[in-house]
């Protein structure tokens, strides 16, 4: 894809509610080797697998777009999805290139802000969803296991952000060090 090529246009807000879904065979194991809910314990699992939305996705469709409401987790089962950011509208940045087993979307869980950047499936890939309203009334049923979910959520961010950290200075002291 060219990084100025815009592949669609509009919200996907709506889009895929009609799709066929995929199937569920290993969205249990799936779940267990997530961080949010890896600790959670078989019954939990399974009411979690009450709530997940499944959706499937074509080559270059958004499964989501930058501006977007922040609406759930996705969590990618099969085929690869890009995030890319967009800086204006000729220049997009690649964030990450995630494949089976990989999560994303994790702080429309926590917060009401818009999507910062945009989902793209690169071929055809499965994910399975889950929506804030569905995971906050799971977590006021089950508040025990909700703690352990968002703990395991902000495991995640603290991560990256310590990962972003580090980044960050190492830019820094490379542009100190060129200055010199």
């Amino acid at each position: 894809m060219d990084e100025n090529q815009v592949i669609k246009t509009g919200s996907s807000f709506w889009a895929n509610l009609f799709k066929t879904p995929a199937e569920k065979s290993d969205l249990e194991e799936l779940l267990q080797s997530m961080p949010p809910f890896e600790n959670l314990s078989s019954k939990y699992i399974k009411l979690i697998m009450q709530i997940i939305h499944n959706r499937a996705y074509e080559t270059n469709e958004y499964i989501f777009y930058q501006g977007d409401p922040g609406i759930g987790l996705y969590m990618l089962r099969e085929g690869t999805v890009k995030i890319i950011q967009s800086i204006n509208e000729n220049e997009k940045v690649e964030l990450a290139n995630l494949t089976r087993g990989d999560f994303f979307g994790e702080l429309a869980l926590l917060d009401d802000e818009v999507r910062s950047g945009s989902a793209i499936a690169m071929e055809p890939s499965s994910v399975a969803v889950i929506f804030k309203p569905d995971l906050d009334e799971f977590i006021e049923r089950y508040p025990k296991a909700g703690i352990k979910i968002l703990r395991g959520i902000s495991n995640i961010i603290s991560t990256r952000l310590r990962r972003l950290n580090d980044e960050y200075f190492s830019l820094y002291i490379d542009k100190i060090k060129v200055e010199e």
